[in-house]
């Protein structure tokens, strides 16, 4: 009587099953790997961004004079507006100029193509719209730069959608020494999905 050749006997079930196992582990670490690697690109990239974000606040604010409600530190007031909580105030300075001052923005950045605005349809165009509160309503000025170097700018009462950060700067008198202010601006973006949020906050000080 001949034995069949153990050779050609094929696979059982157990090991059709645990290769099924081991595959499945495998494949669902590189999935796990890949969605890591994603989150962490785009993770950087918003860090990136906020980076930006906070040095064109900063370059902003400095171009106010000292005198100005924008960056003057109201009379018998040691400090104004705050990282932790929007603020909109009308601001008195100690010289008597008063305005109605934010200190704090939501920049949604675009990088757009083809687009009406765009005045380039071949090229992208990098489109910036920040947001402004006046008399209680809320304003989105888009700028857009073209890459020919024309800038365009509108205004809306709708916000425009896509990726936004959310931006609040302080100003602190007699810091680090007499006679100058501390501005610290903090960036942070309202995307959920990225865990924890990216935040990035940066000072300076000037007169």
């Amino acid at each position: 009587m001949s034995h069949p050749d153990p050779r050609n006997r094929g696979f059982t079930l157990i090991e059709v099953l645990l290769a099924i196992i081991v595959l499945s582990v495998a494949l669902l670490a590189l999935g796990l790997s890949v969605a890591k690697m994603m989150i962490g690109s785009l993770q950087s990239k918003y860090i990136g961004t906020a980076t930006i974000l906070v040095s064109e606040k900063l370059e902003d604010i400095n171009r106010w004079s000292s005198t100005d409600p924008q960056i003057c530190l109201p009379t018998a007031s040691a400090s104004v507006g705050s990282l932790t909580s929007d603020i909109n105030q009308t601001t008195t300075c100690p010289t008597g100029a008063s305005a109605s001052v934010n200190y704090y923005d939501d920049v949604y950045p675009n990088l757009t193509n083809g687009t009406t605005s765009c005045l380039s349809a071949s090229s992208g165009c990098f489109a910036e719209t920040i947001s402004s509160v006046a008399g209680g309503v809320t304003t989105f000025t888009t700028t857009v730069h073209s890459p020919n170097g024309i800038v365009q700018s509108s205004s809306s009462t709708s916000a425009p959608t896509g990726t936004s950060f959310h931006r609040r700067w302080f100003i602190e008198a007699n810091t680090p020494v007499a006679g100058a202010r501390r501005i610290t601006v903090k960036v942070l973006s309202t995307d959920q999905s990225i865990k924890p949020p990216v935040t990035f906050q940066m000072s300076t000080v000037r007169p």
